[in-house]
Formats: structure tokens, sequence, C-alpha cells
């Protein structure tokens, strides 16, 4: 077996490796004048007043949580469909993440449900837009209004979606919107993060925070002793270095002037697949609410109930005939470390039947029409052969 298709892969061009050795030959490696590019560009394309970018999607979670003060005896509402950084970000400031569970359909947190988990503690809400499809917004920002709570939306697979009339990421809804730049989202940096807002108080402390709590500014200066002397800046908060570079930045640039092309053509694969696969036994094809336009970051199907048990022999069959398939995700609160502070398998149980039907099957943009079709065969041969 010589062909092997991916469930994602990168896609840079001659373009992008050009803006990159540009960068390589100038002064400017780290912070110079890409990073500022980059972060116009983003909060242009989503329509927000700031975006500050950050050396990957875990770093800017971080960065989100400092912003909003997330710490202490804090709790975060969120979703255990996603990768474990969304979780472990609020650890990382003492907080406590309480995990809310799915739709069955789409994968998202069901704002149903969100209510219920609120307490005295809880200081965020944190929904995850899986796979690209976004969650639905409008109900969920009533809830964080009702209690005064922070909206903080983690669309480190929604980069391009839209909810409604809006863009994802330009904070109609939210507090902060918080991207993901890893070789496999809708766009890359290599690896690099993004968090973008309309709250001026929200960016300051996030370009603080992601340069060691260190600022430079003298209007913001608090120790009044040598504030006057050139050499100055003062460290303010505990930061980190999260900064992201020139290089990665210009790659970005270059990336975000085909997200457009990127997300028609994977919207395209979906749809075919869609057709496709519509009438079939085998397996649930995902959905797109009406308020959605997802940006397929990922095609995750679903076993029917009495196949799920042949999940491991199913996956197993379709590596083989080159499917690089993939399991979006083992629930956060099944984890071992989080197991060990004390979650306990049956606290959401859409979650988990979730897990165990679901298989990512690819779709990227580089994907040809040759690709799509082979994926279609080898999936519906497996099953056949196995089901």
């Amino acid at each position: 077996m010589n062909k092997f298709i991916p469930y994602s892969r990168q896609c840079v061009d001659e373009d992008d490796i050009k803006a990159v050795v540009e960068v390589l030959r100038s002064d400017f490696l780290t912070q110079g004048p890409k990073v500022r590019e980059f972060e116009d560009s983003l909060a242009a394309y989503c329509g927000a007043k700031f975006a500050v970018v950050f050396s990957s999607g875990t770093a800017a979670l971080h960065g989100a949580y400092f912003a909003a003060e997330i710490g202490g005896e804090d709790e975060i509402v969120t979703s255990p469909m996603t990768f474990v950084a969304t979780a472990n970000a609020s650890l990382f400031l003492g907080a406590q993440p309480v995990f809310v569970d799915i739709e069955a359909d789409t994968g998202n947190i069901d704002p149903d449900l969100i209510e219920q988990a609120i307490t005295e503690k809880t200081k965020a809400i944190v929904p995850v837009h899986f796979s690209g499809h976004p969650v639905e917004l409008k109900k969920i920002a009533e809830t964080a209004k009702e209690y005064n709570l922070i909206l903080i939306e983690d669309a480190c697979h929604a980069l391009g979606a839209k909810y409604l009339d809006t863009s994802i990421g330009d904070c109609t809804y939210s507090d902060m919107t918080v991207f993901s730049f890893h070789p496999l989202k809708s766009i890359t940096t290599g690896e690099g993060g993004a968090i973008l807002t309309n709250n001026k108080a929200f960016y300051k402390r996030l370009v603080i925070f992601r340069h060691h709590g260190i600022t430079k500014e003298s209007d913001t200066f608090q120790n009044k002793g040598d504030c006057h002397s050139q050499w100055y800046y003062e460290m303010q908060h505990l930061g980190c270095n999260y900064r992201l570079t020139d290089i990665h930045s210009a790659l970005g640039i270059s990336q975000l002037r085909k997200l457009d092309k990127f997300i028609q053509r994977r919207r395209e694969i979906a749809e075919t697949y869609a057709q496709t696969f519509k009438d079939n036994t085998f397996f649930d094809i995902p959905s797109e609410k009406s308020y959605a336009r997802s940006s397929w970051h990922l095609y995750p199907i679903r076993l029917k109930d009495k196949y799920k048990a042949k999940k491991t022999e199913i996956f197993a069959e379709l590596r083989k005939r080159g499917l690089g398939v993939q399991v979006h995700y083992i629930p956060v609160h099944l984890q071992l470390y989080y197991q060990q502070l004390g979650c306990k398998k049956g606290l959401c149980p859409n979650a988990e039947d979730f897990y165990d039907r679901e298989i990512s099957i690819p779709i990227y943009p580089t994907m040809s029409d040759e690709d799509v079709q082979y994926v279609r065969d080898s999936l519906l041969g497996v099953l056949e052969q196995l089901c």
C-alpha cells in the first residue's frame, strides 16, 4: 500500500515559503513589523478591534484566562469534547474546569445544560467550536450575561467559520476568541495562536502577559523611582514568553490571504461526503445547523450503535488501506490526570458515547477529487467487509 491520505495536513506553497525567506533575510526575526501586520490582518479579517498573537493555541488560552483574571477558587464551564489544553490552561492559573455534556449531533457543548453547572465560583464560560462548527453563541451569551460571566470562545477549529451573520472572531457575542495556527488548522504559522477581543483592557493585559509580564510603556509604570531612564522596563505580572516571531507571522500573513479558498475547498469536500454518505446504514454524518457555516476543520463520522463495538477493528483496517483516520477526542474528563482530580466516567454520557462512535476521516484543502473518491470507496468497502 503506497497511497496514504492523512485526516488533515498543512497547505504551504511557494508564496508562503517566499514570505518566510524574506523575513530570514531581513533585520527582524522575532518581534519586528510582521507581528503587528499579522495582528492587524487578523483583526480586519474577523472584524474585531484587537488581535494579539501567541506562540501556540495553548499559550493563547492561558493568556485569555489571565486577561479575564481567572484563578484561585474560580471555575470555568467548558466542554469535555476538546483537546486537553482548553481545560489545562485554567489549571495553570489555579482555577478548575467544570465539564458540561455535549449535543449528540454537533459535538458542541449543550447550551441548555450550562446554567445548571454555574456556581458562585464560576468566572467564565468557554465553549468549543468542535470541528469548526459554531456553538449556539447567542443562547450561551444570554446565559453569560444573566450570571455576569466572561465568555471566551475556544475557536481553535473555527477560523473562517460563521455564526448567523457574524464571523467567528469578531466577538459580537463573546469577550475573547482564541485561535490556533497549528499545521492542521484553517491556516498555519507552524505553531502559533491568537486572541481577538473588542475590550481594550483585555488587550493590554494580553500584550503584557505574553512578554513575561513586562511593560516598557512609561504611562503604565507604577514604580516612579527609575522610570525616566531610557532603559527602564517594569515587570508588573508573572507572565510568560509566549511571543510569536516575525518568521511565523510572515507565514501567517501569507496563509490568511488564502483562507477563504481553503474554507471553500473544505466545504466542497464536506458536501461531497454528505451527498455520498447520506443514506448509508453504517454511520451518521455530521450536521450543519441553520445558524452555522462550519469551517470543517474535521469531518467526524459516528458509527451506528450496533457497530461501535467494532470501532478498533474498523479504525485499524482503514489505516491499513492508507487512510490516516483519527479520533477526536478522548473526553477530557476521562483522562488519567482528570480522573485523579476527581472526574468520573458517566459525568458526560453524550460525550462518552460520541467518543465511542467517532472517527475523523480525511478533509483538507489540497485533497484531490481522486483522493476524496478513494476515501469514500475505502471507507464503505471496509464497513461492508467488517459490518
